[in-house]
């Protein structure tokens, strides 16, 4: 898949996310790379053989407070290759892009690890019931 066709799978994911949450997501860049880095990998606590979707480099907004001053932007990152190499076709991939979206947004507003994976699985079973 080119580039640009990723770029419109994570910008639809994200479109995807409901507007109550969208509308809170501030000073937030989202980034779309070919694959992780070893220091993106090793952020993110990725042993030898493992690979990383997505992440999230910020300050949740859990831990804000309004008297800060100006803070550079957080940053999602969505890593293309990855994807592409576990996706086991087009939907498949569009389908993890959407949760791995979902995923890195849960951090900016401060789920960890736990929270973010019992969400993904209530979201899961929601989607179950409702086809």
């Amino acid at each position: 898949m080119s580039q640009d066709e990723f770029d419109k799978l994570v910008q639809g994911a994200y479109g995807r996310i409901p507007s109550r949450f969208r509308k809170q997501l501030r000073n937030v860049a989202m980034l779309v790379e070919t694959e992780p880095s070893p220091a993106q990998l090793a952020e993110a606590g990725v042993g030898p053989g493992g690979t990383l979707l997505g992440l999230y480099q910020g300050r949740p907004l859990t831990q804000r407070s309004v008297f800060e001053s100006f803070a550079m932007p957080d940053r999602i990152t969505i890593f293309q290759g990855p994807h592409e190499r576990l996706a086991r076709g087009e939907a498949h991939l569009k389908r993890m892009v959407e949760d791995t979206v979902w995923h890195e947004v849960a951090h900016y507003f401060g789920m960890d690890e736990g929270q973010v994976r019992a969400a993904e699985r209530r979201r899961a079973g929601v989607a179950r019931r409702g086809r």
